[in-house]
C-alpha cells in the first residue's frame, strides 16, 4: 500500500514539474536571464552584495521586488539557472526601477542594461569643459532638425568638448520630453556622432534621427525591402509604455547620428 502511494506521488510530481516546464514560455526564461545578467552587474558595480546585511544584500533586493524581505529564496532561485521559478514582467519592472535599469532591455531585450553601450554612472556624469576650441557643437534641436547649425549665425556657434569623446562630427542639443525616461530624461544634452554609412547602424541601439525637418531620439531597428536594401527604420520609445513605437521611411533627407554621451544635471 505504502509503495503504491508513493507511486502515485512521484507519477504526481513528474506531471507537476512537466506542467511547470510547459507554462513557462520562452520569452519569461529570457527574461530571466536578462535578470540574471542585470544583478551580476549591479554586483559589479557594488550595489548589490549578496550577503551584506548594510542594505545592499539579497533579502533587500526581495523587499524592492517582491514587497517582503524574508522572500530572499525566492531571489536566489530566479538566479539558479538549474531552478524552475522566473521572474515575471511585473517583478522584473519593480527590479528595473529599484536600480535604474533600462526597463526596455530587461522587459524586452531591446538596448542595453544601462541604455548605453557601457553600463556605469561615467555616461551620465560627464561635464562640459568649455573655453578654448572643442569638437562638440551645442546647438538647440530646432537648428539641429532645420540643419542650420554651422551654416547661419556662425558666431554665436558653441563648441566645447568631454574628456574620452574625440574626433570630428560630434554634435550636442538637449532633449525635449521624456519619450526615452528613464534612459534619457528631459533636459538632459545627448552628445551624437554622425553616420556616414547607414550600414554601420545597429539594431536596438540609441541614435538621434533627422528626416523632413524633425528630430526623433530613439532605439532603432533596420527594415529591409526584398532586395536586401535597409527602407524604413523603426524608432523606439525607452519610456514605451506611453509612446508606441512607429516607422520612418529612410530617404536622401535621412540623417543619423550615434548617441555617444549623456550629459545630465548641467
Amino acid at each position: 500500500m505504502g509503495s503504491k502511494s508513493n507511486y502515485i506521488l512521484n507519477k504526481n510530481s513528474l506531471f507537476d514539474h512537466l506542467t511547470l516546464c510547459i507554462m513557462i514560455k520562452e520569452d519569461r526564461i529570457d527574461l530571466n536571464k536578462r535578470f540574471i545578467q542585470a544583478f551580476k552587474l549591479l554586483e559589479d558595480r557594488g550595489a548589490i552584495i549578496k550577503n551584506d546585511r548594510g542594505g545592499k544584500g539579497v533579502g533587500d533586493v526581495a523587499e524592492k521586488v517582491l514587497g517582503n524581505k524574508a522572500y530572499g529564496h525566492i531571489i536566489r532561485a530566479f538566479l539558479n539557472s538549474d531552478s524552475k521559478r522566473v521572474i515575471d514582467y511585473g517583478q522584473a519592472q519593480s527590479f528595473c526601477r529599484s536600480y535604474d535599469i533600462n526597463e526596455a532591455w530587461l522587459l524586452h531585450g531591446i538596448g542595453n542594461p544601462f541604455g548605453f553601450d557601457a553600463p556605469g554612472d561615467a555616461l551620465s556624469g560627464d561635464r562640459m569643459v568649455s573655453g578654448g576650441i572643442g569638437n562638440i557643437l551645442y546647438t538647440t534641436v530646432r537648428a539641429f532638425a532645420g540643419a542650420t547649425f554651422g551654416a547661419e549665425n556662425q558666431e554665436d556657434n558653441t563648441y566645447f568638448s568631454i574628456p574620452g569623446v574625440s574626433g570630428s562630427g560630434l554634435v550636442a542639443f538637449q532633449i525635449e520630453g521624456n519619450s526615452m525616461d528613464p534612459v534619457i530624461k528631459h533636459n538632459d544634452i545627448v552628445v551624437c556622432r554622425s553616420v556616414e554609412n547607414l550600414n554601420d547602424i545597429r539594431d536596438n541601439e540609441i541614435y538621434a534621427v533627422r528626416s523632413n525637418g524633425n528630430v526623433w531620439v530613439k532605439y532603432i531597428q533596420k527594415i529591409y525591402n526584398n532586395r536586401g536594401r535597409m527602407v524604413r527604420m523603426k524608432l523606439i520609445s525607452a519610456n514605451y509604455f506611453d509612446n508606441d513605437p512607429f516607422e520612418e521611411d529612410v530617404n536622401e533627407s535621412t540623417r543619423l547620428y550615434k548617441v555617444v554621451r549623456k550629459i545630465s544635471n548641467v
